[in-house]
């Protein structure tokens, strides 16, 4: 028999926190408006009925709040939860929302629905003129096709299944974010306590692994090849992949490139690191094993070799949420990836000799060590002034200490920067909605007090983070993490698109290209000061060593937040 509790809860919304708490949920991010009134009531009336809820942690801007809850997963692997308002609140979230699905985030995003009544006789019915400006008539329309599941609540003995299924589906893999909308009317409903279950209703898939005549036949093609190749973006998701992946190149010699790295997956300073651009290997191997890449290159770009066999990897190997993506597919190998790929090793183990292994190590080992010298020395030579972003990021890699956590997003350049360890590192997500990568440190920090966390952003994604609602979370919620902003002065992933489109075009002639610049710039180091951190913006070279000391001293023994405006060139 299932073992319940029973907690005093009185209405929908005292159950909704209730279970949010009881399964894992220990914060509730939220932007609230006029449908959270029970939610608040709910939040105020826990502690004196002993009633333990997560910690509600307001957040001024939905697309903040919910970069917080995708970073905050990203360090923790535990997801939070995230309350908006309505329709108007959601559509701040989408863009958050479009970044989680395409990350493979589980979270649960929480809304309320304008309520439905229009009379006196139920607690909750409307009483401002903005609940009829709210509704809709399919407000999760909005985000269907961006989530695993959604649902609206209907009834207050729904919570805990809805909630308990929402979660299992949102970590089943491949995971990703679900949404319940929630109407006013039904989370004002009255309950006489609530019986929950100890164990949830329903719990999340076991990953899969792919099947022992698969992974027989992926040995197969790769101890025939003669040039195998590894390209990934996120294999090191969590810390068995890191680890799975680094055994796999290591026994094996096979070499690995990170392109458009979300997560390290690999240490920098392995003999079996390819670099982080798939085309020189690309262009000459035999067989590529893709480990959990939506893009594992651009065909625009990159020339697979003729007659490359290809055999991609992950939850979801061919990336079915995505509806144009033609890569080839030799062999599906649909699974967990560090299981996946310690199996893959077994099935290696006897196809393999080692001294193929070993003279393939050896011819490597010097390729790569040779590139990334001249990765290295690239980067130092860029001093400028301007300084080039290689030249910031090489510096702040020797300045950053052994526990630093760097979210990069259109920052920082991983090549030069020398990551070693899982979790050291986490990119934007390929979908590219900006204003991820200052929120996304700050839920880090969250899941993280204890770590140095540091978010490098173009400008342009500075600005699109709602700079002002960020530094305001960061202080209110004791977050102090570094934000450095390069900054060009120019959107420069359209200015560099438009060059790719139109390489002698006139825009490329222009002095200034059309719709890219972004001058006159604000005072970045001044919005952080606004919110009592420290701001200083660093033009020289010789200036940024003790500048980013500086920093991160306010950081780590003052416990306030610091912004540097590193001045770059485009």
């Amino acid at each position: 028999m299932t073992s319940t509790r029973r907690l005093p809860v009185t209405t929908a919304a005292e159950a909704l926190l209730a279970t949010l708490k009881a399964r894992g949920i220990d914060h509730l991010l939220a932007n609230p408006g006029t449908d959270f009134a029970p939610i608040i009531e709910g939040f105020a009336r826990a502690p004196s009925a002993g009633l333990p809820v997560p910690t509600p942690v307001a957040i001024t801007h939905e697309a903040a709040a919910i970069a917080m809850a995708h970073g905050h997963w990203l360090a923790s692997g535990r997801p939070l939860a995230l309350m908006v308002h309505v329709n108007v609140g959601l559509a701040n979230t989408l863009m958050g929302v479009i970044n989680a699905a395409r990350d493979n985030v589980p979270l649960l995003l929480l809304s309320g629905r304008t309520p439905i009544g229009e009379g006196r006789d139920r607690l909750g019915a409307r009483d401002l003129p903005i609940h009829w400006g709210q509704e809709m008539r399919d407000q999760g329309g909005m985000l269907r096709e961006l989530v695993k599941w959604d649902y609206e609540l209907r009834q207050p003995e729904q919570v805990p299944d809805l909630v308990d299924r929402a979660l299992a589906i949102a970590t089943s893999p491949p995971m990703g974010p679900v949404y319940l909308a929630l109407p006013r009317e039904v989370l004002c409903e009255p309950l006489d306590g609530l019986e929950l279950r100890e164990a949830p209703l329903q719990r999340a898939a076991a990953p899969t692994v792919p099947s022992p005549a698969s992974l027989d036949e992926a040995a197969r093609l790769i101890a025939a090849a003669e040039r195998p190749l590894v390209i990934t973006s996120r294999a090191g998701a969590f810390a068995d992949g890191f680890a799975a992946l680094t055994a796999l190149a290591e026994r094996f010699a096979l070499p690995v490139v990170e392109f458009w790295p979300s997560r390290i997956s690999l240490p920098a300073s392995h003999p079996m690191h390819a670099g982080f651009d798939p085309g020189p290997a690309l262009a000459e191997a035999d067989l590529v094993l893709v480990v959990d890449a939506l893009v594992p290159w651009v065909p625009r770009r990159h020339e697979l070799a003729r007659g490359c066999r290809v055999v991609q990897l992950g939850p979801d190997p061919l990336f079915a949420a995505t509806p144009v993506r033609g890569f080839p597919c030799d062999l599906a190998l649909a699974g967990e990836v560090a299981t996946s790929l310690r199996l893959l090793a077994e099935a290696l183990e006897d196809r393999l000799p080692a001294r193929v292994a070993a003279e393939r190590r050896e011819r490597l080992a010097a390729r790569h060590a040779k590139a990334r010298a001249e990765r290295l020395a690239a980067a130092e030579a860029g001093g400028g002034p301007p300084m080039s972003p290689a030249f910031v990021s090489r510096t702040l890699a020797r300045a950053l200490p052994e526990d630093a956590i760097l979210v990069s997003e259109l920052g920082c350049d991983p090549s030069v920067m020398g990551f070693a360890a899982p979790g050291s590192y986490f990119g934007h997500p390929s979908s590219g909605g900006l204003g991820w990568g200052v929120p996304a440190a700050l839920g880090i920090k969250l899941a993280r007090p204890d770590r140095t966390v540091v978010a490098t952003v173009g400008d342009g994604s500075y600005l699109f983070a709602n700079p002002p609602a960020c530094h305001q979370a960061a202080e209110a919620l004791d977050l102090p993490i570094l934000t450095v902003v390069m900054n060009n002065g120019v959107w420069n992933a359209v200015d560099k698109t438009t060059r790719l489109v139109y390489p002698d075009g006139s825009a490329a002639r222009a002095n200034e290209m059309p719709l890219t610049s972004l001058r006159p710039a604000p005072d970045y180091a001044m919005i952080a000061r606004a919110s009592h951190g420290h701001g200083e913006r660093v033009e020289r070279p010789e200036d940024l060593p003790d500048a980013i000391a500086r920093a991160l001293e306010v950081v780590r023994e003052e416990r306030r937040q610091a912004l540097l405006d590193v001045v770059v060139a485009a």
